[in-house]
């Protein structure tokens, strides 16, 4: 996704590997260059790296997961919070639900569909650019 003239960069956080292939097929279609990081830790890596628009992190990942991944972003690169996404198959933990409630920010139940992953991150791109 171009804006102008700039290709939008994404960072999928994602240890299934046919979630995060999905997501890289969907997003590079959409026109955003896509990269994954198997967990937090990788991601870390990968934002001392490279600025980009969205970060869309599995909450449950090994070795670093994404709760923890969101409170050193928050620390660290605070001008990413606004282009974070979260993912879970853990909706119902009460633990999980109350820290997407402090965190305030979008989140995609597993499974989810195509079409719900390019909205939510397309209105995320928005929300941020406001």
């Amino acid at each position: 996704m171009e804006k102008e003239g700039k290709v939008k960069k994404v960072l999928v956080v994602e240890d299934e590997p046919s979630i995060s292939q999905v997501c890289l097929r969907v997003l590079t279609g959409e026109g955003f260059e896509v990269d994954i990081a198997e967990n937090g830790a990788s991601a870390q890596n990968r934002l001392k790296e490279k600025d980009y628009d969205i970060c869309l992190i599995d909450i449950i990942t090994p070795v670093m997961d994404g709760k923890q991944l969101y409170r050193w972003i928050r620390v660290k690169h605070p001008k990413m919070l606004k282009g974070v996404i979260f993912t879970t198959g853990d909706a119902i933990n009460l633990d999980t639900r109350s820290f997407l409630e402090r965190a305030s920010r979008p989140f995609l139940p597993k499974p989810f569909t195509l079409d719900e992953l390019k909205t939510v991150v397309r209105e995320t791109l928005r929300q941020a650019e406001k």
